[in-house]
């Protein structure tokens, strides 16, 4: 899962970041309008999480910016602003949640898989295909249910392929999961993953899509 936290104190700004990666995620972070929009223009996200209040103007423009251009990436307005009309602006600016500081960072974290989940348009908590089952919430994975132990690099490529059973995602796609929009992507990263899952999980678990990239089969 891939997180664009939008937050201009630093001290918070890392803590997010911290966080959200222990629950799996990769963040990336800026801390002002017109960087936020520069990243959502040239980067794919499975969730914002947004401030209101920012140096060069408000996180709610950006909201509402996304949603005139029919952008429906999910996104969590966090702000010291929890009066219920603060609340009724955003959500009415199409928010998917809101969450008022200080707030708990397992809540937040639960939150953002939430809405995640809701923009993928899966429903069930658990991520399962061909007698694998993952839990996004524990990073805890199982086989035939056998307990299987993964980094987390390995879960998020497990997760990516997971979510769309039967789909071919290419390696750039699997890629955006593990790497920050400014971090150098190794060459080979995705396929020592896959070589390393197959050991884990079953070869026949993950087949390659010569050319195309990788899936997890739909049925057993």
């Amino acid at each position: 899962m891939r997180i664009l936290v939008v937050e201009d104190d630093p001290v918070l700004s890392d803590g997010l970041k911290v966080g959200l990666e222990l629950s799996g995620a990769t963040v990336e972070r800026v801390g002002l309008c017109a960087d936020a929009r520069a990243a959502l223009a040239a980067n794919r996200f499975d969730a914002v999480v947004l401030d209101l209040m920012l140096p060069d103007g408000s996180g709610l423009e950006i909201l509402r910016d996304l949603r005139a251009a029919r952008d429906p990436t999910p996104v969590l307005l966090l702000t010291a602003l929890d009066e219920t009309t603060d609340k009724v602006r955003g959500l009415d600016a199409g928010a998917d949640d809101y969450l008022g500081k200080p707030f708990d960072l397992d809540e937040l974290a639960a939150r953002v898989r939430a809405i995640a989940r809701r923009g993928q348009g899966r429903a069930a908590p658990m991520l399962a295909a061909a007698g694998l089952v993952l839990d996004p919430a524990t990073l805890s994975a199982t086989v035939d249910g056998r307990a299987v132990a993964l980094s987390r690099r390995e879960f998020a490529v497990l997760s990516a392929l997971m979510e769309r059973p039967g789909v071919i995602r290419s390696k750039s796609e699997i890629e955006e999961r593990l790497y920050g929009w400014q971090e150098e992507v190794e060459s080979n990263t995705v396929e020592v993953h896959v070589h390393n899952l197959r050991a884990k999980v079953g070869r026949e678990a993950i087949e390659t899509v010569r050319g195309l990239g990788y899936r997890v089969r739909s049925a057993p």
